[in-house]
């Protein structure tokens, strides 16, 4: 019994290079992907050039208070907001593509962990995000917008910083030979 679960557990072993890595990668392309750009868009401006001109609702998400404090006029937010702006709008969109072409993944999912905490971040401090809604580790419920939903995130993230974007990726094509 013990070498039959031995070599179960060798098997999984060798398989979980592919398996864990394609599957955290398709997990997020099936529950993140779409969220992250649906969010993107709602931070662009008017016209084409509109990513460099964000909206006042971009401004509203990332810097609620120091919106309102300026009477809801992003133009009196200055220069370093609106670079942290356009900065983290490019990234609600760049990030997520290259972690579902597995292309620079690594790093991708990095930026994306770094992401999450500060959009969690925000919504606790900025938006004042109510108890329920922020949740709870170890409790008996599983369901929180912010500490549960984005800890099984971060996890999903964590496997592809660790484990790399797996074979079916751009990575493995560009990386290939590189030792």
């Amino acid at each position: 019994m013990l070498l039959l679960l031995s070599r179960l557990s060798d098997s999984l072993n060798r398989r979980a290079a592919f398996v864990l890595p394609t599957l955290a990668r398709l997990t997020f392309a099936a529950v993140l992907l779409q969220y992250f750009w649906a969010s993107a868009v709602t931070k662009l401006g008017d016209g084409v050039l509109g990513i460099f001109r964000p909206s006042v609702n971009a401004y509203a998400q990332i810097y609620p208070r120091a919106l309102e404090a300026a009477g809801y006029d992003a133009s009196q937010l200055g220069l370093f907001p609106w670079a942290v702006v356009v900065g983290g709008t490019i990234a609600e969109f760049v990030l997520p593509l290259l972690i579902v072409l597995g292309l620079l993944t690594r790093l991708a999912a990095l930026g994306m962990i770094g992401f999450v905490v500060v959009q969690s971040l925000t919504d606790i401090i900025g938006h004042a995000a109510d108890p329920v809604t922020i949740g709870a580790w170890f409790d008996r419920l599983s369901g929180s917008l912010i500490m549960d939903q984005r800890t099984l995130w971060v996890m999903v993230l964590l496997i592809l910083v660790m484990r790399g974007a797996g074979p079916l990726s751009f990575d493995r094509i560009l990386f290939r030979n590189v030792p």
